[in-house]
């Protein structure tokens, strides 16, 4: 989107309009550097979401991977600060699921101070030493109340030692607990024993 065009506020204009600016913008530009979102005609709903499902065949090309779905912003609108619900739709794509292992667990924040309910989780890997348990990510959300119970009643019963405020939960392989975990994709990170992160985690 733009914004503004030198001294001119496009704010109020429709979104039609404010793209055809910042295509010009671009192109004036000229870098290389620089690469505008393409936009997505579709017909129907089901045409949208095998776009959704296919970046590259939709002209993400090259940059398939990394599209977290399709932003959908009507013709007419203007451009509105924050989180405007209306005007603008996200529909990302769905989430990647794995069953990963509760590792660790710290108490919360705000409301949630009393609870554990933030919690580091691993997956089972091949070491040199045989099977080992890495962690891979941490969750702060995408619970229920009643699950966040449940799950700060097994941290306070299987806590097997303690690190400040860090709680260190039985993760065996024959005990523990085996939570799905939905994420957004893989990024490497020297920070993770495994190698990688995982974005957006719940």
């Amino acid at each position: 989107d733009l914004l503004g065009d030198d001294e001119n506020d496009l704010r109020e204009l429709p979104f039609t309009e404010r793209r055809a600016h910042l295509e010009a913008f671009v192109a004036r530009l000229g870098d290389p550097r620089i690469d505008l979102s393409p936009t997505v005609p579709f017909a129907s709903w089901e045409e949208l979401a095998a776009a959704r499902a296919d970046p590259k065949s939709a002209g993400a090309g090259d940059d398939a991977d990394a599209v977290e779905g399709v932003m959908l912003k009507r013709r007419d609108a203007p451009y509105l600060p924050g989180r405007p619900k209306g005007p603008w739709w996200k529909w990302k794509r769905d989430p990647h699921i794995i069953d990963a292992v509760l590792m660790y667990a710290q108490r919360g924040h705000g409301k949630r101070s009393s609870y554990y309910s933030d919690y580091t989780f691993g997956v089972w890997t091949r070491g040199d030493a045989g099977d080992e348990l890495v962690p891979v990510g941490k969750a702060y959300f995408g619970f229920t109340d009643e699950e966040l119970l449940q799950i700060d009643r097994f941290v306070r019963r299987n806590t097997t030692e303690k690190f400040g405020p860090v709680r260190h939960v039985v993760h065996e392989p024959d005990q523990g607990l085996v939570l799905e975990v939905a994420f957004e994709g893989l990024q490497r990170s020297s920070r993770h024993k495994s190698g990688v992160a995982m974005r957006f985690p719940r």
